[in-house]
């Protein structure tokens, strides 16, 4: 199975880059991984909040495939333990090609992406940026693929 973090928007923060390249290279060692980083919506100060989720959605589905199994992480999305989003993976594993996670961008998804989704998963009931939200995402990836293979990464 093959693992794709889209994204909105580059990463500003140095800190929080160095540690999603680090969970992306060691995220490679269990399974193939990569993010795609989709450009900001240029000149959104004229748009509506529902004008930039329709542009980013256009964005978004243009990357997918029709055999994708589309995650979003969003808000109201299915909250998992580690180690039940560890087995939700492995799962993944055993009927999905290509899984692909979306962080959409500061206003959330289009409709026509929620209806290309296939689930939904949140990370917390707490609100994070969306910077923060790609390195807290990458390192439960990394996680759930030391849980799997019963490494002393996790502790429980």
């Amino acid at each position: 199975m093959k693992v794709e973090l889209i994204l909105i928007g580059k990463t500003v923060n140095s800190h929080f880059n160095a540690g999603i390249d680090d969970y992306l290279n060691r995220t490679n060692h269990y399974l193939p991984f990569k993010i795609t980083i989709i450009p900001d919506i240029k000149n959104t100060k004229k748009l509506t909040e529902e004008q930039q989720k329709i542009k980013e959605g256009e964005e978004i589905l243009k990357r997918l495939k029709p055999s994708d199994t589309v995650i979003l992480l969003d808000e109201h999305g299915k909250e998992f333990r580690s180690l039940e989003f560890a087995s939700w993976i492995q799962k993944k594993q055993n009927t999905t090609r290509n899984l692909v996670f979306i962080i959409g961008g500061p206003y959330g998804f289009s409709q026509d992406v929620y209806q290309r989704s296939n689930e939904r998963i949140s990370l917390s009931k707490m609100t994070f940026s969306h910077q923060m939200v790609r390195l807290i995402f990458t390192e439960q990836l990394y996680r759930a693929c030391t849980i799997i293979k019963g490494e002393p990464y996790h502790h429980e």
